[in-house]
């Protein structure tokens, strides 16, 4: 059962809002240090639903906002897996109508049976849900990989949830292509950097999107089912999750913003990707760096949602940005609120 949205903490608090142009340039520079070929313009979004990326609606303007749910440590040390947010649920709490949500997050283990990836893609119309979203999880005694397309009841996230929410209408986009990496860094994270060089938490930008890796190969993980043990460090987590060697094309979803939000203590960067080819997961890097090519469009967010943030807090398995991510075991408190659902500008 979904946690009842009227016992939660929701904040809502306005980001910071540059020009598309603006950051096409603070973005080109960046991109330029990580890749042989780049291209960054602003234009009017393609249909989005058509191939290669196969999203439930058109664009990814009108109302756009980003939406955090839950969060890590209710994943680590151990699992809290009563803690489970409808999207139906989530599209109230962010006043859209209609609602495009696409992102990464937990996926619904209420539904498959399992701990497993969510890669979230599912608009809402007068109610009535047109559904996309994957799940991937670790299966069979081999651990290969199942792929799973959800059905129109499944509409739960498990834990946490990093999602760019819409009401996908067409509008001006930034469109991205790169080739060849040259850098250590991954696509996006080569993206976030430049917002956290320009912006940082004094002025909070946040994008969400979609890109595709075109070409080569890329590292992503798979976590396996919930831990019985408690895992508080970076060999602990790194045992936990099974990594994969995948293909493409894989069409990732995903949000990340210019700092950690300072007491929203938001995740970042989080991308998961899927393909119609049978392997979906957690985005680390492409493995292949003479084949990298990407293709990717987003949108800046005006507002962001923080559901449910946890009081205590870490920094276990909120940043992957390698072949080898940093995880460090810092606990730390923000301060506690009364339960409510709030405002805060």
């Amino acid at each position: 059962m979904a946690v009842d949205f009227k016992n939660i903490r929701i904040e809502k608090r306005p980001l910071f809002v540059p020009s598309l142009d603006e950051i096409g340039h603070i973005f080109r520079t960046s991109l330029q240090n990580n890749y042989a070929e780049v291209s960054v313009e602003m234009v009017d979004a393609p249909d989005l639903t058509q191939e290669p990326f196969l999203l439930a609606n058109k664009g990814l303007n009108g109302n756009p906002k980003l939406v955090e749910v839950g969060g890590t440590p209710y994943l680590l040390p151990l699992p809290k897996p009563e803690k489970i947010y409808d999207l139906r649920d989530i599209a109230r709490a962010t006043n859209l109508e209609p609602a495009f949500f696409i992102g990464a997050g937990a996926g619904p283990h209420n539904y498959v049976g399992v701990n497993c990836e969510g890669i979230f893609n599912c608009n809402i119309t007068d109610g009535i849900l047109n559904q996309k979203s994957v799940i991937s999880k670790v299966h069979g005694d081999d651990e290969s990989i199942a792929v799973q397309f959800l059905s129109n009841d499944a509409t739960d996230i498990g834990i946490l949830g990093n999602i760019f929410a819409s009401e996908g209408k067409p509008g001006k986009v930034l469109e991205i292509r790169v080739k060849k990496r040259l850098g250590s860094k991954n696509f996006i994270e080569c993206l976030r950097n430049a917002l956290e060089t320009n912006y940082g938490n004094n002025h909070l930008v946040g994008l969400g999107g979609v890109f595709l890796l075109q070409e080569g190969r890329a590292h992503q993980h798979i976590m396996r089912k919930f831990p019985d043990q408690p895992i508080t460090d970076e060999e602990g987590v790194n045992n936990w999750l099974k990594f994969y060697e995948m293909s493409a094309p894989l069409i990732a979803l995903g949000t990340f913003t210019s700092g950690d939000g300072g007491d929203l203590d938001l995740r970042g960067q989080h991308f998961h990707s899927f393909s119609t080819h049978g392997e979906a997961g957690h985005y680390h890097n492409d493995t292949t760096p003479d084949e990298a090519e990407y293709l990717g469009y987003f949108n800046l967010a005006k507002e962001i949602i923080r559901i449910d943030q946890p009081v205590e807090t870490h920094n276990l398995g909120k940043v992957s940005n390698s072949l080898n991510p940093p995880l460090i075991r810092i606990f730390t408190k923000v301060n506690p609120c009364n339960i409510r659902i709030g405002h805060s500008h």
